[in-house]
Formats: structure tokens, C-alpha cells, sequence
């Protein structure tokens, strides 16, 4: 692909790994060529740089894919996924998930990114539900706004919740952020 294709959320192959641009900047001087400048991120190690190409410079579009997946079960450091239509496996490790395995439900539809063949990234439904398995007792009569406390689920993810939140209280937690999003009625 051309330089002149690059836009932000674009993905590129670059030094064997997939890069997503997350800025773009076109800049064309007086003289001379015009230049692309762009803040890359790694798919892989999530490391952040920037770098800079001339018009004219070409570039490896990365070959990613996507599949939509439903969480099975947990095994060792690996989570098992299954195709829904074929109910093939895919093995996850836990690296590859991240924070995303605390916020995982049986029978999540989740959409799995894959580079060359090779699980890299997991996107969980944007928020899930969760029990409060330990919290403390919030104080009576403290009442100022925006006052938290921690708060822990099933799988030992520690989330900040208001004060009226209590143990066995169920809750919604957006997975993008990891933050508690809304108390839900039982």
C-alpha cells in the first residue's frame, strides 16, 4: 500500500509485527517531498513510536482478521473459545488476554483478532454484569459526591464502586475501562 492510504486506525506490517496508526499528520513543506508523520502502536507489545515516511513510500498492509467467538471454559493459563457454526477450539493464552480475563462470562460472544493465524487481541462485549464478592461497609451519613470505595468480584478484580454498593450486589462493568459503570437490579 501507498503512504498516501495512511489514515488513524489504519494497520500496517512493520518490522514482522502488526502497527495501528493512532495519530496521522501530513505536512507538505515549500520545497521538497510532502511527509507523513504518524504515532504508531504496536498490536503485539503495545509499545508507542513515531515515525515519519515521504510521499512515494511504500508500505505492508498487515493481515489481520476477525472472528467472532463464544467463551467456553478455563484451563491452565489458557482459555478456551469455540467457533459457533463449526465448533472448532481456539486456545487464548493468558497473556493475550490481559485484563479482558477478569471481566469474562460463560458464553460471551467475544470478537478475537487474529494476525497471521495467531490469536492478539480478544474484545469483550462492552459491558458485563458481576457480583460483588467482598466490599467494606460504606460509611452512614458520608454522602459527598463522587466518594468510592474498592470492591472485589468472583474472578479478584478490584473495582472502585460508590458507597451505597454492598456485598452480593450485582453490577455493570465496562470492560473497555475496567470501570464499575451502573448497580443492576437482581
Amino acid at each position: 500500500m501507498d503512504v498516501s492510504d495512511l489514515r488513524k486506525g489504519v494497520k500496517i506490517k512493520m518490522d514482522g509485527a502488526p502497527h495501528v496508526v493512532t495519530h496521522f499528520d501530513f505536512m507538505k513543506p515549500g520545497k521538497g517531498q510532502a511527509v507523513y508523520r504518524c504515532k504508531l502502536k504496536n498490536m503485539l507489545t503495545g509499545n508507542q513510536f513515531d515515525k515519519s515516511w515521504r510521499s512515494g513510500d511504500k508500505m505492508e498492509k498487515a493481515d489481520l482478521r476477525s472472528s467472532v467467538l463464544i467463551y467456553s471454559y478455563k484451563e491452565d493459563d489458557q482459555y478456551i473459545f469455540m467457533h459457533p457454526e463449526t465448533y472448532d477450539q481456539t486456545y487464548i493464552s493468558e497473556q493475550v488476554m490481559g485484563n479482558q480475563k477478569h471481566f469474562l462470562i460463560d458464553d460471551a460472544e467475544c470478537e478475537v483478532l487474529y494476525f497471521e493465524d495467531a490469536p492478539i487481541e480478544v474484545a469483550l462485549p462492552n459491558f458485563v454484569v458481576k457480583e460483588i464478592t467482598y466490599t467494606e461497609p460504606g460509611a452512614r451519613g458520608d454522602t459527598a459526591t463522587n466518594v468510592t470505595k474498592p470492591a472485589q468480584i468472583d474472578t479478584g478484580y478490584e473495582v472502585q464502586v460508590p458507597l451505597f454498593i454492598n456485598e452480593g450486589d450485582l453490577i455493570k462493568i465496562d470492560t473497555r475501562t475496567g470501570d464499575y459503570a451502573e448497580r443492576v437490579k437482581k
